[in-house]
């Protein structure tokens, strides 16, 4: 398994309308995308992104992650943290079913099986605690760079 380059970070919000207001007005983010509703995952997402570091070619996303109705795998995270904050990290792996195997092999506890993540390709948790403590998504690296 080969680990890829870190594609987003995840952030948790009670309202993805107001964490844009904030990456566009303090942060000065210009690079926004359109929020999107996605049920599957009980959440609503915006990525914001990054400029990328020179000569590199595409800089990191972050994730916003709104919940989505009340059986929202995020609403304990807001409840515990209303104002919201860091959720997870996101890194890119040339091929999903592999990692998952190595990742099993090594004993890192995996959240369910590879399914369809906001990018449109396959994604797979790791449990905080085989993690140092931080969640960790697993996602096949898209073909188009985002």
């Amino acid at each position: 398994m080969i680990l890829g380059r870190l594609n987003h970070v995840g952030v948790a919000t009670p309202s993805i309308d107001d964490s844009i207001a904030f990456y566009r007005d303090v942060m000065g983010a210009t690079a926004i995308g359109e929020p999107f509703d996605l049920p599957a995952q009980g959440v609503r997402v915006c990525f914001v992104d990054t400029p990328p570091s020179t000569g590199s070619g595409r800089g990191t996303q972050i994730e916003l992650i709104e919940p989505l109705g009340d059986a929202s795998p995020i609403r304990g995270f807001i409840e515990k943290s209303p104002a919201g904050g860091q959720h997870h990290v996101c890194y890119e792996v040339p091929d999903i079913h592999a990692a998952k195997a190595w990742f099993e092999a090594k004993g890192v506890r995996v959240l369910g099986e590879p399914r369809i993540g906001a990018h449109g390709t396959p994604i797979f948790f790791l449990h905080p605690r085989g993690t140092g403590g931080v969640l960790t998504e697993i996602m096949e690296a898209p073909g188009d760079g985002h």
